[in-house]
């Protein structure tokens, strides 16, 4: 045998030994051979691949520290979204999840229903991409869609393997999962920052988020990093059925998995489990913000789906908020994109949760006069969900007579025209007090700052502060003006440059090529988010010219668009400068196309369906969603358009109009048979 094959063989030996032990190690909190023994282990395998360099795998320990620093982080578009979660506060909130989840599956309260309680930890979410079991691609969450790539840093982290263990493994498998700092680590971290004289991290959050996105990976790889992994973004081909078992099977590949998930029969069982959290919260080594709860079964996971942003199946119960003391030094009111004035509580600045508070947020006036808040007031503060800072209310009891009622502006704080309210559909009067004027500067700097936002077209470089100068220098009025930026006008700002101006540039010209929803989300319009604007693109086939022309009746027809959205949108378009705006877009050669298909084919397109009478065997909503998921369109009323009417028990008046109108009718067992040949 020759030197090399020795080499070799001695290689796969120390590759497998060293991998082994960090496992038990780092993984399992379990070693089995003391640290220096592991210390020469890993010596001899970096000195072997320092005399044979080309036998170095990708999957070698050693590759986990040493890559060249980076220029810039690349963007990862997710295979399958990474969806946020919604919220709940209470066991009432629970409760009506649990509700919602059996209302779309049509499942009676007496059937049994098994979730899976895992602690929210406070950390980064990230996606680890493994091809034939090796790690090839980490990336950040981003906004769900895509995120950055960091997988040279995730690299350096030991409780991620770079090579799966076991023999099932399957060709793909995309693990996601929440980098962390322990509390010990944290404290130290900053103990050594202090001592050095850098900036401490303001918690174990911002910390492991901060050491993840260093561009030179070293850094990284000092930082005392955790990883607990969660779950897969596609179970669909592992042998799973369940939430438990694809987390016994992340452990049985390698990963940390956190030791106090449950399986939990029923509802009684998860809010047992919270509480148990609750209680041994303080003795954790890491921060925990509450608790996730999934629907156990993965079959029902795929039949309840997802919304906009978040999965059906899963809510994030939040632990009570943090609350301190302090003072109320004034109240400053903010204009908003759609004119709404929103008061903001100015606070003596207070550690909240290992954060400095010093403004919350008041809502609106009915808010101020409920709680009786007053100018000087000692104010209860909490960041409620454990994020956003609220005034809970005044500690009446310390009051001494200085403090002054807050004053309402009766004018706009920025133009000075006069406020009002609008009135909803029953008569009484919004909350919320509004400037209308269209040219207001501050509505005009909100919309600015939300079309290139996230929720807008999401142009990079072109964030809140980079707006505020823009307008301030008069280079942008309103929204076309951004497509009139040129590199030389950029350039001369303070503190910008040839290159942060080409890059500025590059992304406005880009942002150009974009879908027909994300436009009119960014557009800015009243009550018409991401989920409406994917609505409309759905009904109008991205024609801008009939959306503009769309009167409120036509508006209302389709399915999840009500009288107040349609009204909005209609007067939207109605305004002369708002059709000068879209008119000038499109000059300056902004086009909005057809989204792409979420995934899979859509062997329903160019369908529309009609829901009439009770299904048996699902929900209204489950029907409505997988039609949509296939491509399909659901009508709320009859119409030519209307390509299928679905009838159930006791359809009414409805199936009567379809055959008069010739429209094909399906049974509830006919509508299955077509969900079932597209499966």
């Amino acid at each position: 045998m020759s030197e090399q094959e020795k080499a070799a063989r001695r290689l796969a030996e120390l590759r497998e030994q060293v991998a082994y032990h960090a496992h038990r190690y780092y993984v399992l909190d379990d070693p089995q051979i003391a640290d220096g023994e592991y210390d020469r282990l890993f010596q001899e395998l970096l000195e072997l691949e320092e005399r044979f360099p080309h036998l170095v795998t990708a999957d070698s320990p050693s590759r986990r520290v040493g890559a060249a620093p980076l220029a810039a982080f690349a963007n990862v578009e997710h295979r399958i979204p990474m969806l946020s979660l919604e919220n709940a506060f209470s066991e009432t909130d629970l409760a009506d999840f649990d509700k919602a989840v059996r209302r779309f599956l049509s499942l009676p309260d007496a059937a049994p229903l098994a979730y899976m309680a895992e602690p929210k930890l406070d950390g980064l979410a990230v996606e680890l991409v493994y091809r034939h079991g090796t790690l090839v691609q980490g990336s950040t969450r981003g906004d769900g869609q895509t995120g950055e790539e960091i997988t040279v840093n995730l690299r350096t982290i030991a409780a991620i393997p770079l090579k799966l263990q076991g023999v099932a493994i399957p060709e793909l498998l995309e693990v996601r999962g929440e980098v962390i700092i322990t509390t010990g680590g944290f404290k130290r971290l900053n103990e050594q920052r202090g001592a050095t004289g850098e900036n401490l991290f303001a918690n174990p959050r911002n910390a492991a988020a901060g050491s993840l996105r260093q561009l030179d990976s070293k850094i990284t790889a000092a930082r005392p990093l955790d990883f607990y992994a969660y779950g897969v973004g596609d179970p669909a081909g592992l042998p799973c059925t369940s939430q438990s078992e694809v987390l016994r099977l992340l452990g049985g590949c390698g990963f940390k998995i956190n030791p106090q998930i449950r399986t939990c029969p029923d509802l009684a069982g998860v809010v047992a489990h919270f509480q148990h959290l609750a209680a041994i919260r303080p003795q954790l080594d890491y921060e925990i913000d509450g608790m996730v709860v999934k629907v156990d079964d993965l079959g029902l996971q795929q039949r309840l789906g997802a919304k906009a942003r978040s999965p059906r199946w899963a809510v994030a119960w939040k632990f009570p908020a943090t609350q301190a003391t302090t003072r109320l030094l004034e109240v400053r009111f903010q204009v908003g994109r759609t004119g709404a004035i929103t008061p903001v509580a100015v606070l003596e600045p207070v550690s909240v949760g290992g954060v400095t508070v010093t403004h919350a947020t008041l809502h609106n006036e009915a808010m101020i006069r409920g709680k009786d808040l007053r100018i000087g007031d000692t104010v209860l503060v909490q960041r409620a969900g454990d994020v956003i800072p609220e005034v809970v209310k005044p500690v009446v009891e310390l009051r001494d007579g200085t403090e002054q009622p807050v004053a309402m502006p009766a004018r706009c704080p920025e133009c000075g025209l006069a406020l009002s309210r609008a009135r909803k559909e029953d008569g009484s009067e919004e909350a919320a007090t509004r400037c209308t004027n269209l040219d207001c500067p501050a509505r005009q700097l909100r919309k600015l700052i939300h079309f290139t936002g996230k929720a807008g077209l999401d142009i990079q470089g072109l964030g809140r502060k980079v707006m505020e100068l823009l307008v301030n220098t008069g280079l942008v009025r309103d929204i076309p003006d951004i497509y009139r930026l040129t590199e030389e006008k950029l350039a001369v700002l303070e503190g910008w440059g040839e290159v942060s101006a080409r890059n500025a540039v590059q992304a406005i010209t880009a942002s150009k090529e974009t879908t027909f929803a994300r436009l009119i989300g960014a557009l800015g319009i009243k009550n018409v988010g991401e989920e409406t604007a994917a609505l409309l693109e759905q009904h109008f086939q991205g024609d801008l010219a009939r959306l503009q022309a769309a009167g409120e009746a036509e508006l209302q027809q389709i399915e999840g668009i009500g009288k107040v959205v349609a009204a909005a949108i209609q007067e939207f378009f109605e305004q002369e400068e708002n059709r000068r705006i879209m008119a000038e877009l499109l000059t300056l050669g902004v086009q909005a196309g057809l989204s792409e298909p979420a995934s899979g084919a859509q062997p329903l397109a160019g369908q529309v369906f009609l829901f009439t009478g009770t299904l048996t065997s699902m929900s209204r909503g489950e029907a409505k969603a997988r039609v949509k998921e296939l491509g399909g369109q659901v009508a709320s009323a009859l119409s030519q358009k209307v390509t299928a009417l679905v009838c159930g028990d006791k359809p009414g008046s409805k199936l009567a109009k379809a055959r008069d109108l010739g429209l094909a009718i399906l049974s509830e067992e006919d509508f299955k048979m077509i969900l079932q040949d597209q499966k």
